[in-house]
């Protein structure tokens, strides 16, 4: 499965028989996407810079929020969560995706804006890959991100929504980040997962349901 970030919150997934597209953002924030084909769009939150899915081809199924779903032998489990630390009290609502392509388990944190608790935490841990926001501002800042990488242990870690050239958004730089997780600077680029035994998706999602209710 290829992950590629595309810039702010918007990566594409890609599966052997799938692809996923998480937030594509308009071009008035300085960048530009290409139209690109894709099987499922999720959106974590109705802000302009995450919902603009004219870019997505006709076709693709869009989720915008907390639920259980599969299309196109893509399974997704969305979290309600916030997109501040005050219960949405500033920005509203954020959902977090767990998507499962190929037996990979990824983890899309939108703009998260604070911690999970044990509830949201327990159906995503220990995700293949972790794309994590990073940049502060109306999301979670550096030691932010950093304190829930730890808590979901993650295989791998992907920042995102971050101050890159060309972006008008005003975002913390990724320096912050990777000072707080130790690691040095590399450059974005197209990333490939092998498949590796998992636990089940809907085995997680099992366990939530019941402690939701």
């Amino acid at each position: 499965m290829d992950v590629t970030w595309l810039g702010h919150g918007c990566f594409r997934l890609r599966g052997r028989g799938a692809a996923v597209v998480t937030d594509p953002y308009p071009p008035a924030i300085g960048l530009k996407l290409s139209r690109m084909d894709a099987e499922v769009v999720t959106i974590s939150h109705e802000h302009d810079n995450h919902n603009y899915t004219q870019v997505v081809r006709e076709g693709a199924y869009e989720i915008r929020g907390p639920g259980e779903y599969e299309v196109a032998g893509v399974s997704v489990i969305g979290v309600p969560t916030f997109h501040d630390a005050e219960k949405g009290a500033k920005h509203g609502r954020n959902t977090v995706y767990l998507i499962e392509i190929d037996d990979v388990r990824v983890c899309h944190l939108g703009d998260l804006g604070h911690k999970l608790d044990d509830v949201e935490a327990e159906v995503v841990t220990s995700p293949d890959v972790l794309l994590v926001p990073v940049g502060g501002r109306s999301a979670m800042n550096a030691a932010q991100a950093a304190e829930v990488v730890r808590q979901l242990e993650p295989r791998y870690v992907v920042p995102m929504h971050y101050a890159i050239p060309g972006l008008k958004l005003e975002l913390d730089p990724i320096d912050r980040f990777l000072k707080e997780m130790g690691v040095a600077a590399s450059e974005p680029q197209s990333w490939r997962c092998r498949n590796r035994p998992s636990a089940s998706t809907r085995q997680r999602s099992s366990s939530w349901n019941q402690r939701r209710k």
